[in-house]
Formats: structure tokens, C-alpha cells, sequence
């Protein structure tokens, strides 16, 4: 049975970036909200407490029952996770009367505790909390200090309970790999074994033994996601996978024929379907982001269903979900309030009567990449940046029409040629262009016009969660404005988005 850490979600903004830490430990884990905890089982080797917007001194605080891990499993409590600990084993949390976010540095490290071994001297850590430690039980090792925060760590005696005050899995916490280690490897007994070659392995297994003999209908995109998936469910069940590639006519300019050709040669069975003057007729109109986006997923549906239809015994829709589609569809306050239309979780199944299979709902982003770079997929597509399902529909500000999409495709194929011929592309993990629904004056020769803007954007990131604007080169970005304004009619002004992700989005819509 594949080892794994249970991650206790308290809502805390770096729950992920915990996942994220224990991965790259090759040790594979889940997060699950506090508030519908699964059965522990035997593959479980130890839980992490994440932390979390709330005081631990409140009427309602999150809380759980410790005891169903303590000295059964290694725990680590981060943050509220650590506060947790001390709460209820009798210890006092107040208000901090000093800041205590932003980089400090241990005044203190007792690395002989196991949990700390290799942790320097002075080592910069991240802290995050309105709360302190104030009082801390009498069977509670003080591990680690800093100027302002005196129980930084602490381990509970007699047992592999650990606390921490600050955030190992941040990037700012310069140590924070080494405890992470330290606590799966050298606390937990983890093999460190879970890697894209056993995930493979494992995952066509489980496949067959999940499908059986019915065959499987799973609608292609282009992008990595669905093709990674669509190569697991054939390496499991062959010939019985089905794909259907729907241009929905929102697709970049001559997306629709290089996607089926690079397809070509890969042994799956695709079918293409242009259907984007159905999607251009329900689109009419609608200038809301979310009407846009449902209206995409209704004509999807029609077109998808309408085509499996045609198909012989098929039992089960496979998807192209990843792990950040399943935590981001579960509150961790409960149910979520909204989740976005045209998500990858649920949504089709109960449209089509048929089961769901998802090869990688247990993966992030860039582990979907190692998966497919080990079974030799195309880099070409596995470099490809992530693309919106809804398209170019969520990039032209306002109603849809043919001739925005046009002109909206001549001026993308502009700027993602520039940035491949300028060897820029991977540097980039996502990039766009917006139709703005605003026109500007200009002047070309001697006429004054008045014509569209776009704006430009290029973000960096490792998952999407969080980003940056790219600070790509100014030389790059005039002859990009220049060849837009002189090759596109209708374009005037190319501005380019320097918005980081939060507070913005990476899309406009």
C-alpha cells in the first residue's frame, strides 16, 4: 500500500505549499479539510496541521480530536496547527505585542530534538501569525527561538509531536526543505518512493482494474492536462479510450488542425468536431463573464454528449482533473459558495449518465509534466502553456463576435510566435493577449484612427496559485507593440499588464 501524510487543512493560505514540500520529498500525501477528516488508515505515517486565518481562542476556532493521532502517528502543527497543540493540552495563547510577519532568524536551535537536525544557526524563517505562544505546558521541550518569538518550536516529550510557530514550507524559510525532510524521512520513516515512474505504474493499474471492460469517452484540448491523461487510459485500456477534440471556435488561430496533427502518431483514437459557429450562435450578446462561461459549457455538453452518443458501450467520461481542481472545489469553512463554472470537478457526469475516471486527480501541475516527459510525450505539448477552457471568450472583454476572435487570434499567433522565436516561451507559464473594449486614437501616416487596444500578458509561476508578471525584455515588448499595430488591422495600442497574482488574476475575466 502506497505510504502517504495526511495534511489537516485549517484554511491557512500555504496549505498547498505543504503538499507541495512533501512531494518533493517523493512522498505522496493529501489534504483534507478539519472538518471532514477521512477514516485513518495503515498507509497514513504521519499528519501535519497546516495553520489558519482564525485564533485558536475563539468560540468557534477549527478544531479536531488530537488524540486520534497523538502517539499513534508523528504530528507536526505549523502555525495554528502548533497553537493547537498548546491550547489544548492547557497551554495560553494571546495577541502578539510584537509584529510577527515577514522574515526573522533563530536566536536558538536545539538540533539534537530530530526535527531540527541541520537547521543552522541564525537560519531565516517565516512568520505569519496575529497570535503567540505565551505559555507553554509543562511537558513541552522548547526546540527554537527568535529575538521576538521565544516558542518558535517545540516538541512534546516522549512522543514525535513537533509544533511550529513559523512557515517551513515558504520559500523565505531557508531551512524549511531540511525540516520538512527531517520530519517525513527521519520522524516518519517515510522511503521517499513515491515518484512519476511508480505513479505510472501504479495508476495504470488501478486504471484497468477501475474501467473493466466498458470503454471510456474523454474530450481532448491540446493542452497537457487532457493529453496526459488520455496516455495514462491508453496505456491502461488500448483501443477501448475514445477522444473527441471539439473546436469550440475560440481555440488560438490554427489551434484546431495542429492539435489533431500532434496527435497523429501517438496511437490514440481522436475524432475533431468544429462546432464553433454553435458556440458563436449561443454566444451572441452576452457580455457577462459568468453567462460567457456557461453558455460554453451548455453548447460543450450538447456537442460532447451528441457525439458519445455515436460511440459503442461507453461506461465512463475520463477528465483531465488535478489536485488543485479538487482542493479548490472543497471549503475548507464547507461547502464552497461557489465553485467556477465549466470546472473540471463534476459538472458532465450527471448530464451523461456515465462514471467518472480522473488518471490525474492526485497530481499538481508540473507533476503532470514529469509523468508525461517519463512516458516520452511530446515536449512540444507538455511545454505548452495552460489555456483557459472557455478560450479566447474570457480574452475579448464584452460579446463575442467572429471578426474580435479573429483579430484577437492574429494578435496572440503575434506575440506566442514572438516569444518561442525569442527563445522567451519557457520562461513564461502563462501567456496571453486581452481584447479590451475600449478604442483609442492614433495615427497612422497621415489619418487619424480609431481602433482597438489589447493588452499583453506574461506570468510567471509553479502551479498557478500564485504569480507574477514576466519582466520580459523592453526591446521584445516594442517589437512585439510594432509588429501588432503594423500587421493586425484594427489595433492601435498594445499595452502590456505588470498585475501580480494576488491581488489580480492571471486571466482578466
Amino acid at each position: 500500500m502506497e505510504e502517504k501524510i495526511l495534511i489537516i487543512d485549517f484554511g491557512s493560505q500555504y496549505t498547498q505549499l505543504i503538499a507541495r514540500r512533501v512531494r518533493e520529498e517523493n512522498v505522496y500525501c493529501e489534504i483534507h479539510p478539519f472538518n471532514n477528516l477521512p477514516e485513518l488508515s495503515d498507509s497514513v505515517k504521519g499528519v501535519i496541521l497546516s495553520g489558519g486565518p482564525s485564533s485558536v481562542t475563539e468560540q468557534d476556532a477549527p478544531d479536531i480530536d488530537l488524540s486520534v493521532y497523538r502517539n499513534k502517528l508523528p504530528l507536526l502543527g505549523v502555525c495554528y496547527g502548533a497553537q493547537l497543540l498548546v491550547h489544548k493540552n492547557g497551554g495560553e495563547i494571546a495577541p502578539s505585542e510584537v509584529r510577527e510577519y515577514g522574515r526573522a532568524n533563530l536566536s536558538f536551535v536545539k538540533s539534537e530534538s530530530g526535527l531540527l537536525k541541520g537547521v543552522s544557526d541564525n537560519s531565516q524563517v517565516w512568520m505569519s501569525h496575529g497570535d503567540t505562544i505565551t505559555y507553554m505546558p509543562t511537558n513541552f521541550d522548547l526546540i527554537a527561538s527568535t529575538k521576538d518569538v521565544e516558542a518558535a518550536a517545540f516538541k512534546i516529550e516522549d512522543e514525535n509531536t513537533f509544533g511550529l510557530q513559523f512557515h517551513p514550507e515558504v520559500f523565505h524559510s531557508t531551512d524549511g526543505s531540511v525540516i520538512v525532510h527531517n520530519f517525513l524521512i527521519n520522524i516518519c520513516g517515510c522511503a521517499g518512493s513515491w515518484s512519476p515512474d511508480s505513479f505510472v505504474e501504479t495508476e495504470v493499474a488501478r486504471l484497468k482494474a477501475q474501467v473493466g471492460d466498458g470503454n471510456v469517452v474523454l474530450g481532448l484540448s491540446g493542452g497537457v492536462d487532457s493529453t496526459v491523461a488520455a496516455m495514462l487510459l491508453h496505456r491502461a485500456i488500448g483501443s477501448n479510450l475514445y477522444c473527441i477534440f471539439v473546436d469550440n471556435g475560440l481555440l488560438r488561430k490554427g489551434e484546431f488542425e495542429e492539435v489533431l496533427t500532434s496527435y497523429e502518431g501517438m496511437g490514440l483514437n481522436v475524432k475533431g468536431v468544429n462546432a464553433k459557429y454553435l458556440f458563436y450562435s449561443e454566444l451572441k450578446g452576452l457580455s457577462d463573464p459568468e453567462a460567457k462561461r456557461k453558455a460554453i459549457g451548455k453548447v460543450f455538453i450538447d456537442v460532447f454528449s451528441t457525439e458519445a452518443d455515436l460511440l459503442p458501450n461507453v461506461k465512463w467520461l475520463g477528465q483531465g482533473t488535478i489536485y488543485p481542481d479538487v482542493i479548490e472545489s472543497v471549503s475548507v469553512k464547507g461547502p464552497s459558495a461557489t465553485i467556477k463554472s465549466h470546472h473540471n470537478v463534476g459538472g458532465l457526469p450527471e448530464k451523461m449518465n456515465l462514471k467518472l475516471v480522473e488518471p490525474l486527480r492526485a497530481l499538481f501541475k508540473d507533476e503532470v509534466r514529469k509523468v508525461g516527459k517519463v512516458m516520452e510525450i511530446d515536449p512540444n505539448i507538455l511545454s505548452r502553456h495552460p489555456f483557459p477552457g472557455p478560450g479566447l471568450a474570457i480574452r475579448i472583454l464584452g460579446d463575442i463576435t467572429e471578426e474580435k476572435v479573429q483579430l484577437l487570434q492574429a494578435v496572440d499567433h503575434i506575440f506566442i510566435s514572438g516569444l518561442r522565436e525569442h527563445n522567451l516561451y519557457d520562461e513564461v507559464w502563462q501567456a496571453g493577449v486581452v481584447l479590451l473594449p475600449i478604442k483609442s486614437v492614433g495615427v497612422m501616416g497621415d489619418l487619424r484612427t480609431y481602433e482597438q487596444v489589447v493588452a499583453l500578458r506574461a506570468v510567471t509561476s509553479t502551479d498557478g496559485m500564485t504569480s507574477d508578471w514576466c519582466h520580459l525584455p523592453y526591446e521584445f515588448l516594442a517589437k512585439m507593440s510594432n509588429d501588432i499595430i503594423n500587421k493586425v488591422k484594427g489595433v492601435n495600442r498594445v499595452v502590456y499588464d505588470i498585475s501580480s497574482k494576488p491581488p489580480a488574476t492571471i486571466e482578466w475575466e
